[in-house]
């Protein structure tokens, strides 16, 4: 008898991230869900998008700098272009901050 998994999208992994920050347990929680290599690329990711943001830089140079290849930053690039102005300066924000 096959049964359903608990989590099946994307909503409820936001949520379950939530409860975690909340409970101050989501360091362990994204440490063990995350693999050294998934943890690099998201902090890679997060620099992308602040420096296309910043609009200082060519994506040859975010690459350079990032030590990422030139199709990692166009895809960045093009899930930015997906967004409203509101979305991308939420996010500028949110990066600009640092804890």
């Amino acid at each position: 008898m096959a049964t359903e998994p608990e989590y099946t999208d994307w909503q409820q992994i936001l949520d379950l991230v939530k409860s975690s920050s909340e409970a101050e347990q989501h360091e362990m929680l994204l440490t063990m869900l995350l693999t050294p290599d998934e943890r690099e690329s998201l902090v890679a990711r997060v620099n992308i998008f602040r420096e296309l943001l910043k609009g200082e830089l060519s994506q040859r140079q975010i690459s350079q700098m990032l030590g990422v290849g030139i199709a990692t930053i166009t895809r960045g690039s093009n899930e930015l272009k997906s967004k409203s102005e509101e979305d991308k300066q939420l996010l500028s924000q949110l990066l600009k901050q640092k804890s």
